[in-house]
């Protein structure tokens, strides 16, 4: 497919060169006159001594390009620390930024850094097949791998040899990765030692451990728990993905400076909604600015409400929104009204369903623990595959905006473990939501532990 588009992108450029060639040379010329037979007739008598031909055809191929990418690629928009989410310093890059304010804020009493359940570690996209690679995350250095018949693993990244990372350099052959260091094999499906080149016995405890996996809805997750319990639910098929009615138009990542309840913690205040997601995404991210009398004629309006479900469903909570654009105070025959539905499936997987009048989309909203306090933040969109991949980019770009927004936030907040918190019903989802979180962390969870005095990690 890919090889395809690439002809018929050459044969445009060609085209449309040859098109405005002509032009150039003869003014006069109609483009309706110039027909197949003239076309065929100037590729085999082709001036290439002409400087026109190719500065025409380097032109004619930037602009194919650049069209091709706009409406037919999906976006790939990605905002790492330090790109947004800190208040500038004339005297600092935003990377010295974003490390002075990540090792010299209070972070507060945080609750323990990595909760119990599932994770979406990776994009299936990302690992091919017999291909390898190295993940850092949930504190741990993970080797994923997909084999010979594309099934996807995660092993402990560290060879228990001598300690080579097994997914730097290492080969899949079969269901087995294979240590770059000696060549010890291992299998994907349990972590066991099923070969080595040079010794005929393997040793009993020649094992890595192998986390519980799951690949679906495009994304290969792992189980994590700090009791080492198995898995007491799992992540939910999104039909519309897997049957192929929605397809894949693009995703956003943020890499955010906060304890990992905060993210999610998001979906429950509905009072930040109008404060931080009001004013138009036109109005960009930065918070000080979007609030201008310029642009205060149109703006996003949120009516939102957070539950969670009963058992034996209590580990999903659900935040129902109704957004709409106002011009003026008024809505355009609700052309813009959205009907939101998001599914928290545990401590760090959201499914999020949206319907306009003119169509339906899904969102995937992943949160993945790089560090204690950093938490990569990736989210996926998938359309109607009659809808044009520009309208897919444009909202997902504008969720991306918000998404900034609420990095401003986050970077530089203090986790509040007792907030001073007033008697609405605003404020009462966010209890309901703490006390809901409460349930992914259990004795053993781990916690951040560092010395005031130094503020070394």
């Amino acid at each position: 497919m890919a090889s395809l588009k690439g002809f018929i992108a050459c044969i445009l450029v060609v085209y449309l060169s040859v098109i405005l060639h002509r032009i150039i040379l003869n003014p006069k010329i109609s483009v309706i006159s110039i027909d197949l037979d003239y076309i065929s007739f100037v590729l085999l008598n082709i001036d290439y001594k002409s400087p026109y031909l190719y500065i025409v055809t380097l032109i004619v191929g930037f602009l194919v390009h650049y069209v091709y990418n706009l409406l037919f690629r999906p976006l790939n928009r990605v905002r790492l620390l330090g790109d947004v989410g800190y208040q500038k310093d004339g005297k600092f890059t935003m990377k010295e930024i974003s490390n002075r304010v990540k090792h010299m804020r209070d972070v507060g009493e945080i609750p323990p850094v990595y909760p119990n359940g599932w994770y979406a570690l990776i994009e299936s996209w990302s690992v091919g097949l017999l291909e390898t690679k190295t993940i850092s995350a949930l504190g741990q250095q993970f080797a994923v791998f997909r084999d010979e018949n594309g099934e996807a693993h995660v092993l402990d990244a560290y060879c228990p040899h001598m300690g080579a990372n097994l997914a730097v350099g290492g080969l899949v052959t079969g269901d087995c990765i294979q240590c770059p260091f000696h060549g010890w094999k291992f299998r994907g499906h349990d972590g066991k030692c099923m070969g080595i080149p040079y010794a005929e016995k393997i040793p009993e405890v020649a094992k890595v451990k192998s986390w519980t996996t799951v690949e679906i809805n495009d994304w290969i997750n792992i189980w994590y728990h700090a009791e080492g319990m198995e898995p007491y639910w799992q992540i939910p098929e999104i039909e519309d993905i897997s049957s192929g009615k929605l397809q894949y138009n693009g995703r956003t990542e943020h890499h955010v400076n906060a304890h990992i309840e905060e993210i999610p913690e998001n979906g429950a205040d509905a009072a930040h909604l109008m404060k931080v997601h009001r004013p138009f995404v036109g109005a960009g991210y930065e918070l000080d600015k979007i609030w201008s009398n310029y642009a205060s004629w149109i703006y996003h309006k949120w009516d939102a409400t957070w539950s969670q479900r009963p058992s034996p469903e209590d580990h999903v909570g659900c935040m129902e929104v109704t957004h709409d654009v106002k011009f003026f105070g008024y809505s355009l025959f609700k052309l813009f009204e959205i009907k939101v539905k998001a599914l928290q499936l545990g401590p760090a997987v959201v499914h999020i369903t949206m319907e306009g009048i003119f169509f339906k989309c899904v969102l995937q909203h992943m949160v993945v623990p790089m560090e204690p306090v950093v938490q990569k933040v990736v989210q996926t969109l998938y359309m109607h595959w009659a809808i044009p991949n520009i309208i897919g980019k444009i909202f997902l770009a504008s969720d991306g905006i918000q998404v900034d927004r609420d990095m401003s936030i986050w970077n530089n907040k203090k986790f509040q473990s007792k907030p001073i918190l007033s008697k609405s019903r605003e404020d009462s989802l966010i209890t309901k939501h703490r006390r809901w979180y409460s349930q992914f962390y259990s004795e053993h969870s781990p916690r951040l532990n560092f010395q005031k005095d130094t503020l070394d990690w």
